[in-house]
Order: structure tokens, then sequence, then C-alpha cells
């Protein structure tokens, strides 16, 4: 497809040079045409760009790279710097594929060379504590968890960052906590550790590319001030839902508006797919979550 005939690109914009990569990739995020920030660089280039990845070709990462994803996640802020989360790189295409029948048969954590488990990490600060003869109370409240977690979260998007730098690309996996004990057991996670989300890690099939997914606009998740649902964002939310099923047109994809498929992931407990006990299990797993 042209790039005249593809909604995916904006018009009038020069095809060369900051200005039209600006309005590229913000178009493509958007599409809707947003106004291009004053200056560009390969940063911004490289976060727009982002897409999910389920199409990889088999072969391994270069020597070093796994090495270089770690220090740079470990490069992301981190809660008073206790840096609650550790990652568990997993190779072996046995193991994958164990892991992958955990979270829905998802064929790309197979195919894929790599796949890091991200895990709060609370059992480090609770030996050293034990190690000290010092207490660690704070480990059991809800607000210790949220730090590991939200501290996962950093690491692995600064991760994700520089893999796509590198010409790689990856995708989330959410379902690594659809059987959170099993996963724990399989990679031999003792209490106060939890599964919070796999990531893939690969080169990109160029025979199977994937497009950049448009998000909801700046008008639906931008607040100025103080947060007020009004009818900006309600009509927001409306166009959205024709942009995104334009672009499932576009990837072959069933047409479903985001405001349906968004609905029928909350609906009730059983479209959790198993994760409507999650609390249950981290007790289980040493979380005492006060």
């Amino acid at each position: 497809m042209s790039r005249a005939a593809s909604p995916a690109y904006p018009a009038a914009v020069p095809e060369s040079g900051d200005d039209y990569r600006a309005a590229e990739r913000l178009y493509a995020r958007y599409r809707l045409d947003v106004p291009a920030p004053a200056a560009w660089n390969e940063t911004l280039d490289v976060l727009l760009s982002h897409r999910s990845v389920r199409a990889y070709l088999p072969d391994r990462l270069p020597e070093g790279t796994l090495e270089t994803l770690v220090a740079a996640a470990q490069s992301a802020a981190s809660s008073s710097n206790l840096q609650a989360w550790s990652v568990v790189a997993v190779e072996d295409p046995a193991r994958k594929a164990r892991l992958a029948g955990f979270a829905g048969n998802q064929k790309h954590i197979v195919e894929a060379p790599l796949l890091l488990v991200w895990l709060v990490d609370l059992a480090r600060l609770s030996r050293l504590a034990e190690e000290r003869g010092a207490p660690s109370e704070a480990l059991d409240y809800v607000e210790s968890f949220l730090v590991g977690a939200v501290d996962a979260a950093l690491a692995a998007q600064s991760a994700v960052v520089a893999l796509e730098s590198l010409g790689l690309g990856s995708v989330y996996i959410g379902a690594i906590r659809n059987k959170p004990a099993q996963v724990a057991a399989e990679l031999g996670l003792p209490p106060h550790v939890f599964a919070l989300f796999g990531l893939v890690v690969g080169r990109p099939d160029p025979a199977r590319p994937t497009a950049v997914k448009p998000r909801l606009p700046q008008d639906a998740v931008l607040f100025r001030e103080r947060y007020e649902w009004t009818e900006t964002q309600r009509r927001a939310v409306t166009g959205y839902d024709e942009r995104i099923r334009g672009f499932q047109r576009e990837e072959g994809l069933a047409e479903q508006s985001w405001t349906v498929q968004a609905g029928n992931r909350v609906r009730d407990a059983k479209s959790l797919n198993g994760r409507d006990v999650l609390r249950a299990i981290l007790h289980e797993l040493g979380f005492e979550l006060k």
C-alpha cells in the first residue's frame, strides 16, 4: 500500500526529515493529526514506533544482548532504591513450552529465542534482614508488594526500549499470572517471589510484519489539573472505536470496537482467566498483603 493510500500516514507532510518522521509516528499512534513537537530524536522515534510482536525468527540473540537488556532494566527508577524485582531468563525450549502451556499456549513464547519472566522479589530483602537479625515486618504489607510490582514494570519497560533500539521485538505475557503456583514451581521461586508477567524477546520475522496499533486519543486520557469525565472524553472513545475497527480491517482481524473488547475483559470473574483467585495464591506464595 502506498503512503498516499494508507490511513497510517498523515497527508501534506514532506516525505523526509524529522518533521516527516514525527508526523508519521504520531499519526500511526493515534490515526489522528497530533501537533508535532518542536524537536525530534531517535529516542522518541523508538518509543512511538513500539508494537507488540507475535512472529519471530528462531535465531539466538547476539552474545551480550541479555546482559545489555538487564543493564537497561536496572537503569530504571526504583522506589527507595529497594530494587524489589528480579528476572528469570528462559531459553530452554522445553521449559518455554511448559510455561507457554501455563499461559494460554501462546505460540510466540516457544517460537522466540528468549522469555524473560519479571518477578516481584521481596525474598531478597527478607533474607538479608534475617541474616542481619533485623525485622522486616513492612514486607508483609500491600505497599511493599506494589513497590515490587512498580519496580518490575519500570525495569521491564526500560528493557523493551533498549531491545527495540537494537532492532529486536517483544510482547508482554500477562497470562503468566493465569497459573502462578505452577509457574512458581517451574521456575523454583521461593516464598515472597511472584511472577508478575513475561516478556518474549526476539528478532521479528520480516515475512510477518506487525503494525502500530492506535491508542486512545489524548482527549480520553489527559486531564489538566483535575480529573473530570466529560462529553469530550466520551466522544474521544467513540472516535477511537471507529479507528480501532479500521486497524483491525487492515490487519485482517475480526472487527470489534475497543469499548466491547474492554468491556468483555472486565465483565466478570470468569473473564480474568483464573486470576480471580490471585489473592489466595499470593497468600500461599508467602505474601501477607496486610
